[in-house]
């Protein structure tokens, strides 16, 4: 139990700090540019996060954090954001400001924990 919290509560910071980038860019600047920002942004994030998680706790596989931290965010992003928020899902139809993100959370998650337990393994 404490070990699938500690992964949530990793996947659960990732997507805050996205969902602030994408706040405070929309506050500060046009809405390209916050988009381009959070593109940016996300797989920075979500590598940072990963690297502690995975030289701290490391519970699971690289792929199964990867789909656990993407399942969160995309979770959070409908029921949170698309749902509640807007109230519309047309968020969903932004490559930029969705799909971009969510493949690169995915592989940056990924290929974080690869390269952390390939080091371990050397």
């Amino acid at each position: 139990m404490k070990r699938g919290l500690v992964v949530i509560l990793f996947a659960f910071l990732g997507w805050l700090l996205c969902f602030a980038t994408i706040g405070i860019g929309m506050a500060l600047t046009s809405i390209q540019t916050a988009l381009v920002i959070h593109a940016i942004a996300a797989p920075i994030i979500f590598t940072s996060l990963s690297l502690v998680y995975f030289r701290k706790y490391n519970y699971t596989s690289p792929f199964v954090t990867a789909i656990i931290f993407i399942g969160f965010v995309v979770f959070m992003d409908f029921f949170v954001v698309a749902l509640a928020i807007n109230h519309s899902f047309e968020m969903f139809t932004s490559f930029l400001g969705t799909w971009l993100p969510f493949v690169l959370i995915f592989l940056s998650t990924f290929i974080t924990g690869v390269f952390v337990n390939r080091k371990k393994v050397v």
